[in-house]
């Protein structure tokens, strides 16, 4: 039973030998600044579509800084798609698509730090109550876009926790 315990305990020393480039999201990159501190100073650029609004309130919020060392450009598709209704029900699934590009740009610059996309399923009902439909739309809408708000955030964090 010892020999076991040993080898467990000299496997995890190996395992955790090796991730010794391993750090915190939030803690200081390689930069010497930490990724918060990075985010607080990204600008995201005004937004001409809803869902587009809603991401960039999103990240807005989250970043928390006033925003000068860096523009976000966001680039949102929408996508409406129905999947099934029942016959001689009122009742139909649709599914909403949220798809975003970004760009992160250096404002002194003008070069592109980083760029990505994310994107975001959401399903919802409508019942054909014009009220109701509306706002399971927007609904869908709304939790698309904090989905896609909170995963490009996430990406631009790793970026500058990376260093890269």
């Amino acid at each position: 039973m010892r020999h076991i315990i040993s080898i467990v305990v000299l496997s995890l020393g190996v395992l955790l030998a090796s991730c010794s480039n391993t750090r915190p999201l939030y803690g200081t990159g390689l930069e010497g600044r930490s990724a918060a501190v990075a985010l607080s100073g990204i600008a995201v650029d005004e937004q001409k579509t809803r869902a587009g609004q809603i991401v960039r309130n999103g990240l807005i919020s989250s970043f928390g800084g006033s925003g000068s060392d860096f523009i976000l450009r966001l680039m949102p598709a929408e996508k409406s798609q129905e999947l099934s209704s029942i016959s001689g029900q009122k009742l139909t699934r649709i599914r909403y698509r949220l798809n975003v590009k970004y760009e992160l740009a250096d404002t002194k610059s003008g070069e592109i730090v980083t760029s990505g996309s994310s994107f975001s399923n959401v399903s919802f009902d409508t019942i054909e109550q014009p009220i109701a439909d509306l706002r399971a739309a927007e609904n869908a809408r709304e939790r698309a876009a904090r989905e896609v708000a909170e995963d490009i955030r996430l990406r631009l964090a790793a970026h500058f926790s990376s260093g890269s």
